[in-house]
């Protein structure tokens, strides 16, 4: 197919920009692109798909989310949550417990959903449910499928609620990274080991996690001093900071991601720079939870790939986008920084990050990169431009004005209508469930 007459950005290395261009898909993967007409003229056999009035782009990329927190929307914890810590274990932790298999999956529904709808075409999950741990990750898996969505899964392991729910998780992980090795749906599933943070997680089993992931070369999945208690147990039981805690356990590597990073100092900064760590930030769950802005212009001066997320807070990267940008000015007290940092974030550091776990890239409009497109109805009341366009990502697109989402080179999103599963139906079903699980909140 070619989706042709629409402002194609390419967001390649060379920019290449088309004021009404086209872009070829022959199966899941780019073939070509160009001028509408040339591209056209060369390929007459090809349906055409006229996009004129939008603009054509390539997916947007989430580097951290949490699925199993998707019933949280409206409700109301009774219990405080006055500081982070609090914030955890009376909000999230209580409803991590109450999820079965199946919330687990319609979870994954709603949110590969609400993901597409907003140009979202990639998602790096880190989940949690410690009364359903076995074959979660699985169960995700088929909600990704079903949707089309493309996903790096990981079960975020702890002792919070004892060692034989951390062993489980240390063996969905293993059993996870294991399936996706041996078969990963054509590159649409991905496994990380996830830990939840240095806090939470006792020296036995950060060991048994390393002994189980020898020979595995995945990386890790782990929040690292998003609340200043992470910093303080590190230090008080340790004798070691998050950071240099983790790297003693062999946790750091180049495919490892580190998320949060609000209390990490200039030391673990360069550890992380060493290791070729990516950190992600995650500006308005940061913002909510009151734990601080992470030092992300000083990690960026060392070198350290810095990638976006949303941490669940929510699913439209464009929203996060525009946060990260005000956040890192007003953090600096510089009007100047933030703006270029948050595209970097989000168009090149996102798609450097997914693309170390991929046969071909994501995050880019060329010739044979995997064909996860998003088109947008876009009418600019400025001049929109190959010098511009990330102005108007920050400023003027929005996850709302998403009219198609194209995964893998098939639509799963076609004229703002959810194509591969029943959406109101669904919803339905989160609504019923919902209501069920939050009396006991």
């Amino acid at each position: 197919m070619i989706l042709a007459n629409g402002i194609v950005i390419t967001n390649d290395k060379e920019n290449n920009f088309y004021d009404n261009g086209a872009v070829y898909v022959r199966d899941n993967v780019i073939e070509d692109l160009g001028p509408s007409e040339e591209i056209k003229n060369k390929y007459p056999n090809e349906e055409v798909i006229d996009c004129s009035g939008r603009v054509i782009m390539p997916g947007m990329i989430c580097a951290h989310s949490h699925i199993y927190s998707t019933y949280a929307r409206g409700m109301a914890a009774s219990k405080p949550t006055d500081n982070f810590y609090n914030v955890l274990k009376n909000l999230w932790w209580a409803l991590d417990k109450k999820l079965t298999l199946e919330d687990v999956k319609l979870n994954g529904l709603t949110m590969f959903m609400e993901s597409i709808t907003n140009g979202v075409t990639t998602v790096i999950d880190h989940h949690a449910g410690p009364n359903s741990v076995e074959g979660s990750l699985f169960a995700l898996a088929e909600a990704a499928k079903e949707t089309g969505m493309r996903a790096s899964l990981c079960y975020e392991v702890s002792d919070r609620d004892g060692q034989e729910i951390a062993d489980k998780g240390i063996k969905e992980n293993i059993d996870w990274i294991k399936a996706c090795q041996k078969d990963n749906h054509g590159d649409m599933l991905h496994g990380l080991f996830g830990l939840h943070a240095a806090f939470t997680l006792s020296d036995r089993t950060l060991e048994k996690a390393r002994t189980e992931m020898e020979g595995l070369y995945n990386g890790y999945h782990v929040h690292v001093a998003e609340g200043i208690e992470d910093q303080w147990e590190s230090v008080q039981k340790h004798g070691k900071r998050v950071v240099e805690r983790l790297e003693s356990f062999d946790i750091l590597s180049e495919n490892t991601l580190a998320i949060h990073n609000v209390h990490i100092n200039a030391r673990e900064m360069d550890i992380l720079a060493y290791h070729k760590t990516p950190a992600v930030f995650n500006p308005e769950s940061n913002m909510n939870n009151a734990v601080g802005c992470p030092p992300i212009l000083r990690m960026m001066e060392k070198g350290i790939t810095v990638g976006l997320g949303t941490d669940a807070y929510t699913n439209d990267m464009f929203e996060s986008m525009k946060v990260s940008n005000i956040l890192l000015s007003h953090n600096a007290c510089d009007p100047t920084k933030g703006f270029g940092e948050t595209l970097q974030l989000q168009f090149k550091n996102n798609p450097l990050i997914m693309n170390r776990y991929l046969e071909r890239e994501i995050g880019v409009l060329k010739k044979g990169a995997y064909a996860d497109i998003i088109t947008l109805d876009y009418d600019p009341i400025t001049p929109l431009n190959k010098d511009n366009w990330g102005g108007h990502s920050l400023f003027g697109f929005t996850g709302k004005i998403v009219n198609d989402t194209i995964i893998n080179g098939e639509f799963v999103m076609r004229n703002k209508i959810i194509q591969k599963v029943d959406q109101k139906e669904i919803h339905a079903k989160s609504r019923q469930r919902a209501a069920e699980i939050w009396p006991g909140m």
